[in-house]
Parts: C-alpha cells; sequence; structure tokens
C-alpha cells in the first residue's frame, strides 16, 4: 500500500515527533547549576533511589536501570510499598530521585518526611518548580513542558520523554564523573551483543589464515573470482611470499568492475596487483569486537571485512557477520 506525505496520519505523527523534540530542546537549554549539583551528589551517592507513580513510575523504572546498567547502586521504590515496609532500603548517603509531572503527587508527598528521617538527599525531576515536592527537595531540575503530544493534551507524552531524556543525561554525565570505563561496561553486561562485542576479541572469532582465500599479486581476477566461490568470505587478500598483505579485492570490487567492463576476456586476465586496494584498512588479533565494529561501521564508506594484521604479517580475516554474532 502506497502512502503519501499528505497522508493525515503522517501529519500527525510529525507534529507529535516536532513538539516531543521542541520540549527536549527547551529542557536542554534551561539545564543549569541545579543539574551540575544533581550529578556531583549522584557520584558520590551510596545508593540512588528513584521514585515516581504511573507514567513517571515507568520512566523511573527506565531510569533505575540504566544507572545499574552504569556502574551506579540504584533500585525502584513504588511510592505506596515504600510506606508499607520498603521504606527500610533506604540508608544514608543514598539520594532519592522523585519524579512528577505536578510535584504535588499525594504518594510521593507523603514519602518525604521517612526519607528525611533516614537521612537522604532528595532530587525533584517536576514540571512544577513551585511545587510541593520542589520546596521541599535538595534539588530541583524542571523538566516542565509546554504541551503534551496528545490531542487533548493531557496524556504524558513530551513531559515524559523530557524527563527520560533528563535520567540519561544524568546517567550518561555520571559515568563520565565517575571515570566509568568500557571494561566496567563489559563486566556488567555478560550476555547479549553488548557483553559479546566488549568480553570477545578479534582473535576470538576470526577466520584463520588457512580458511582465508589468498592469492599473489600477479594472480588474474578470474583465480580471484574461483578461490573467492570456494571460501564465500567476501574478499579475497593479496600477500607477498613472506604473507605481507598488498591488499585485498572484495565482491563489490569484482561486481563493480565487471559492470564496467567491455571485453569480459581481457577483465577476467587483468592481474589483480592493478585493481586491488592496496593499505586496506586492518584489525590485530588482541583487539576487541567492539572496535572491529567501529571500524567498519564509523567511516563514510561502511566495509565488511577486516584482515587481520599480526607483526606485519596476514593472520586472519574478521567480517561484520562475524562480529555480530550467530
Amino acid at each position: 500500500m502506497k502512502t503519501s506525505n499528505t497522508s493525515p496520519i503522517l501529519k500527525n505523527a510529525k507534529k507529535a515527533f516536532q513538539i516531543e523534540i521542541d520540549a527536549l530542546q527547551k529542557t536542554k537549554d534551561r539545564l543549569d547549576n541545579n543539574f551540575i549539583k544533581a550529578v556531583k551528589l549522584l557520584a558520590v551517592s551510596n545508593k540512588v533511589i528513584v521514585s515516581g507513580i504511573g507514567k513517571s513510575g515507568i520512566i523511573g523504572q527506565k531510569m533505575s536501570a540504566t544507572f545499574s546498567s552504569t556502574g551506579v547502586t540504584s533500585v525502584f521504590l513504588h511510592p505506596v510499598e515504600a510506606l508499607h515496609g520498603d521504606i527500610g532500603m533506604v540508608q544514608p548517603k543514598d539520594v532519592a530521585i522523585l519524579i512528577s509531572k505536578s510535584g504535588n503527587t499525594e504518594e510521593l508527598i507523603k514519602l518525604i518526611p521517612y526519607l528525611k528521617m533516614q537521612n537522604a538527599k532528595m532530587i525533584a525531576i517536576v514540571g512544577n518548580t513551585d511545587s510541593h515536592l520542589a520546596s521541599h527537595s535538595d534539588i530541583v531540575i524542571d523538566a516542565s513542558v509546554e504541551m503534551e503530544a496528545c490531542p487533548f493534551n493531557l496524556a504524558p507524552t513530551a513531559s515524559t520523554t523530557t524527563t527520560l531524556a533528563i535520567g540519561d543525561a544524568l546517567a550518561v554525565c555520571l559515568m563520565i564523573e565517575r571515570k566509568f570505563t568500557l571494561q566496567n561496561f563489559s563486566k556488567l553486561h555478560p550476555l547479549g551483543q553488548i557483553g559479546r562485542n566488549t568480553n570477545l576479541c578479534v582473535k576470538d572469532v576470526m577466520k584463520k589464515i588457512n580458511d582465508i582465500p589468498i592469492l599473489s599479486p600477479k594472480a588474474k581476477l578470474k583465480d580471484a573470482i574461483i578461490i573467492m566461490t570456494e571460501k564465500p568470505l567476501g574478499c579475497v587478500c593479496i600477500t607477498n611470499l613472506d604473507n605481507k598483505l598488498l591488499g585485498i579485492i572484495t565482491d563489490g570490487d569484482i561486481r563493480r568492475l565487471l559492470q564496467k567492463a567491455t571485453h569480459l576476456d581481457d577483465i577476467l586476465s587483468i592481474e589483480l596487483h592493478k585493481i586491488i586496494t592496496s593499505k586496506p584498512v586492518t584489525i590485530t588479533p588482541d583487539a576487541t569486537l567492539i572496535e572491529a565494529l567501529a571500524l567498519m561501521e564509523n567511516r563514510k564508506n561502511q566495509i565488511s571485512v577486516l584482515p587481520v594484521i599480526s607483526l606485519n604479517k596476514l593472520v586472519g580475516l574478521i567480517r561484520i557477520h562475524d562480529v555480530v554474532g550467530k
């Protein structure tokens, strides 16, 4: 089914996006010394407790999970459950982040005296800086929005997006403030693609030298096509007798050559040293998979294979398929 840019559905979707983009821009412009104080306070906290109810609570749960995944001890505390015993998790030097659009959420207001009894500091992320919650907190971060994306200006949309972005910004700044490293991150994400990319090295997944299509610079293009068919890894490596990499030629290179060829026999007989990519991007065996992925993707023209070089010799080949796992 064809869609049109004049479709009322797309028009409404883009309007919702724009309202939330505008809200984020205004929140970014409002960030001030209170945000700095919040980051400094969170950096020395014993534990970060995040609390909110309704949609704010859902955002709070994500915020707490992000803190935990980036090395900050954090829990989500439901404000109602808190007053039925869960307040016992609060300890001195803890910092509580209280989230409320109105700043007058009854359940959070009831929680304030008990947080103070436990000597916990409070950071309010509120849509109303003149509210009860704001006036009783140690630090206030303004999360107000002019309007929600909801057509009735009721359903939390722009306000929850703004609060989520504030939480992400706090987490990112805390990572930098606490000098949280890639090694720290990988220890907290041992499974899944993140764990794989940060814990495994190129040598753990690369194709070994005997499995790589390799030819001499004097070999012909037709030889390259044959060996790449036998060992379909997306390229053929060109080396000298000492196994020093001279260049590569990829599937894409061959397709482009054949498309331009006027006489097929002539192009198939061309020697590889005349058409290879010399000085290709390479990587070492001890580099992490995340480094390999960055080398492949963070460039104007992405590549899908990297020759692996050790002591100036070709020892393997890694493809993007090897990085992203099975």
